[in-house]
């Protein structure tokens, strides 16, 4: 090999080792991207205001979960907001929204209307409902532990006596389910024993929000027997939609919007049931009373010596059955039939 490759190979060697070195160089240089630490939440240290936990819309009855207390700017608090250690929480339970308000925003005085001023009734009825005031006692209201935005079923309790000589027919029906209580003739004003526990008031009256046919309907009730309440359970909102959707009494959104859906939902929590009626007689809670309604005997004493309305005799005459005798119940009318006795 002549001298001139030689040099040739060691200058590209070097030129080589040269780049290689100037890369490592670089790679080794470079830092990583250092990751700035992220600002610290703003601590708000102004007072406590009452928010709305969720979304409020018109007519919504305020409960517990409805509301809470949380910090607020200072310079942005108003006089009308409920400012904790100012504001009775327990005060604001039952009161109806009369304005929208949106989740975490404030809760102010004028968007609330207590039981017993002007316009509560008006504000908490949802659009085509009625409100319609049921009697009841401290034992047919479940003991007065019913509030405003409670859903509860009604039931009637009656006795039919028909037209026998027996004892009447004790009946209880379920006839409306689902019902919003709006109102109790109950003081808001809170009260407590020498315990400090809260006094329970009963009450004789409830309102509840209806359609026009089940007030129509609850105005017949009253004048049939006695009316009780069935406080319901959140839970059986569940059940009751998937009944209605069985029934096809509403309609599941194709499309699988989520805003119809919730609408849909909203829907079927406020629906009043009229339908699927249950009943309980006498006979189902004790062995010694009926479970029909006595029945009405064709003659006037219903004794063997009377004339049967069964069977016809020669020249229309109906004489006296001295011989034994079948009683022949069709509904309500008893009909005695001679069997080989003498005329």
């Amino acid at each position: 090999m002549d001298a001139r490759k030689i040099i040739l190979l060691v200058g590209a060697l070097v030129v080589a080792g040269l780049t290689a070195f100037m890369a490592r160089s670089l790679m080794m240089g470079s830092t990583a991207p250092e990751v700035s630490a992220a600002p610290p939440p703003t601590v708000v240290t102004g007072p406590k205001v009452l928010i709305a936990k969720k979304a409020l819309p018109v007519g919504t009855i305020l409960t517990t979960d409805s509301f809470t207390f949380q910090p607020w700017p200072k310079d942005l608090v108003e006089n009308a907001y409920y400012i904790e250690g100012k504001t009775d929480q327990k005060s604001l339970l039952g009161t109806v929204v009369r304005y929208a308000i949106p989740a975490g925003q404030p809760i102010t005085q004028g968007a609330l209307i207590k039981p017993g001023d002007r316009g509560f009734l008006a504000a908490a009825l949802a659009p085509g409902m009625r409100a319609v005031t049921v009697p009841v006692s401290a034992q047919s209201a479940v003991a007065g532990f019913v509030f405003p935005g409670d859903r509860v079923d009604l039931l009637l309790t009656q006795s039919v006596p028909g037209g026998g000589d027996g004892p009447p027919l004790k009946a209880a029906e379920t006839i409306l389910r689902n019902l919003r209580v709006l109102a109790t003739d109950q003081s808001t004003e809170n009260e407590t024993d020498e315990n400090g526990k809260p006094v329970i008031k009963p009450y004789s009256t409830v309102t509840v929000e209806a359609t026009p046919k089940i007030a129509e309907e609850i105005a017949v009730a009253q004048t049939l027997g006695t009316l009780s309440l069935s406080l319901r359970s959140i839970a059986d909102n569940k059940r009751q939609l998937e009944a209605a959707i069985a029934s096809g009494e509403i309609n599941v959104p194709d499309d699988g919007d989520p805003k119809k859906e919730k609408e849909m939902l909203a829907a079927v929590d406020a629906m009043p049931i009229d339908a699927r009626k249950t009943y309980s007689t006498g006979a189902d809670v004790s062995r010694f009373q009926r479970s029909t309604v006595p029945g009405k005997a064709s003659s006037e004493s219903g004794n063997m010596g009377m004339a049967p309305s069964g069977p016809s005799f020669p020249g229309g005459a109906t004489p006296a059955v001295t011989g034994p005798v079948v009683r022949v119940a069709r509904g309500n009318t008893v009909t005695v039939v001679p069997v080989g006795g003498k005329k």
